[in-house]
């Protein structure tokens, strides 16, 4: 996607990509980082956003995973807290419209690319503390975020519980991206023995940001399966064998016995 600042616009386009995906067979779908708004000005950012029970894309993306009776994981998306902070949230539906699994993004992006282009995201969000899984279908999945790649202690703990697919939802500046994404990606499933989907944002943005683009869905093996080689607006499809997940930890057991 390339999200813009516009919450309808933002829905509508996402939309339009999932049904695409559900038409081509797609049974289980991810939508990257920041699906429903991009916005890096934080006062900006806080009269858009808004709670659970109030936000446009959680009662939008809900139906949407009904009508397509899909399981539908939102990579991410601005949601005011109790508490009145933000969150970075990844949003897991049900074929039947209802939440199964939320993760709040635990390690928050701070970067200084250059002089003219630095990010520190705990100026606009709260991080999460609690790695979350969950079910699709028969498969096992390990929820993360974006920044969350730099940091294996998580991915090491999904490893320990033997997930499946591991989402890594992202907004990867073109810099990172250029320089660190495939290559993070391929040693997450590389390191954990499971499938990394990872849809991404890409393009020049309303904010002014640009990102990588390049979504990829990434083997236990660490082969890349499906890849968007551009940053345009688009989708990719693959089909996820659990035998493959099996096959690539009985040739190397890194994980059995594991206490760290």
């Amino acid at each position: 996607m390339c999200s813009g600042v516009k919450t309808a616009a933002n829905i509508a386009a996402a939309s339009d990509l999932v049904r695409a995906a559900a038409a081509d067979g797609a049974t289980f779908i991810s939508t990257p980082e920041m699906t429903h708004l991009l916005q890096k000005d934080p006062q900006a950012l806080r009269v858009d956003v808004r709670g659970m029970g109030e936000d446009a894309g959680v009662a939008a993306f809900s139906d949407l995973a009904s009508d397509l009776s899909v399981h539908l994981l939102i990579g991410s998306l601005a949601i005011l807290r109790g508490d009145g902070k933000i969150a970075n949230r990844s949003l897991l539906f049900a074929p039947d419209g209802q939440l199964m699994a939320q993760y709040d993004k635990i390690h928050l992006f701070e970067a200084a690319i250059s002089k003219s282009e630095t990010y520190r995201e705990a100026d606009s969000y709260a991080a999460g503390t609690v790695p979350v899984t969950s079910v699709v279908g028969s498969l096992s999945l390990g929820f993360s975020i974006c920044y969350d790649l730099r940091f294996p202690a998580l991915y090491g703990h999904y490893a320990r519980q033997e997930v499946d697919i591991i989402t890594a939802p992202a907004a990867f500046t073109v810099a990172t991206g250029t320089a660190h994404w495939e290559t993070l990606l391929r040693a997450r499933a590389i390191e954990t023995g499971a499938y990394v989907i990872a849809p991404a944002q890409g393009g020049h943005h309303a904010d002014g940001r640009k990102t990588w683009g390049r979504s990829a869905i990434i083997a236990p093996w660490g082969e890349v399966i499906a890849k968007l080689d551009h940053d345009a607006p688009g989708f990719i499809c693959a089909n996820i064998d659990p035998a493959k997940v099996a096959q690539a930890r009985q040739r190397i057991p890194a994980w059995r016995g594991s206490a760290l």
